[in-house]
């Protein structure tokens, strides 16, 4: 059986002493949660957040990296880095950085080596705009996507690494794909996946994010192919992320 992961996506928020609070108070509530944790703070908070969750069992994870281990790229960020830092997850090819920042699916897939390179887990976003799914192509664009970073790998998923639907439409705008339509999609990710070790293919671990609450979360989560969650807003509320965290089991 998977465990499941929830994961809190921070995106351009907080302070240092903003997060401070929300990771004591998350660190406080941690006993009651099921579920393996990791947090993704902006570049600056990781290091502070890596002292802070020392000896815990939350990981920390980058939200984006460079595709080039090192050289003249100013602003750039390479895995190398992240790793040594202590990061353990990076997500690859968010859908922010996809829409805002122009990153195509062979950028994508050249993040995601970059990232298995250095010996970080790579979380594969992918997802449908609402246009894709009303135009009924959501599958054909969750398939683009994935195979992507698939072909890069040669054909076969590499064993520890994540993926991540995150319908677009559902992103921070209080819509949530219901727990059958994100169940779908999750089903057909993992079907994309078969290399001929169909256990190791079924023990991939695919989150969901898009609006995830306390409220709806054990609901989503009961859905044999979704493994926990990437969550976005609700991860800066202590109280609402460990109800997200319970619901994990």
């Amino acid at each position: 059986m998977r465990k499941k992961l929830v994961a809190g996506n921070w995106k351009m928020n907080g302070s240092l002493a903003k997060n401070q609070v929300l990771l004591d108070s998350v660190k406080q509530g941690l006993a009651s949660a099921p579920c393996d944790v990791a947090v993704f703070p902006p570049f600056p908070y990781l290091l502070p957040a890596f002292e802070s969750l020392r000896g815990t069992r939350v990981a920390i994870g980058a939200q984006t990296l460079s595709e080039y281990p090192e050289g003249a790229y100013t602003g750039e960020v390479s895995a190398g880095m992240l790793k040594e830092l202590g990061c353990v997850y990076v997500l690859v090819g968010h859908s922010e950085r996809r829409s805002l920042f122009g990153e195509s699916d062979s950028t994508v897939a050249a993040k995601f080596v970059a990232a298995l390179s250095a010996g970080l887990l790579p979380v594969l976003c992918f997802g449908e705009t609402l246009a894709e799914r009303n135009a009924g192509v959501a599958l054909d664009v969750v398939k683009r996507q994935v195979l992507a970073v698939l072909e890069r790998c040669g054909g076969v998923w590499p064993e520890q690494a994540l993926l991540a639907y995150e319908p677009v439409w559902a992103i921070g705008t209080g819509l949530t794909a219901t727990p059958l339509q994100a169940q779908e999609v999750h089903a057909f990710a993992r079907s994309l996946l078969v290399s001929g070790v169909a256990e190791r293919d079924a023990g991939v671990r695919i989150l969901y994010g898009g609006s995830v609450k306390p409220q709806n979360a054990a609901e989503l989560f009961a859905q044999p192919d979704i493994d926990g969650g990437l969550i976005g807003g609700a991860s800066l509320q202590a109280e609402d992320f460990l109800g997200i965290c319970r619901a994990a089991v």
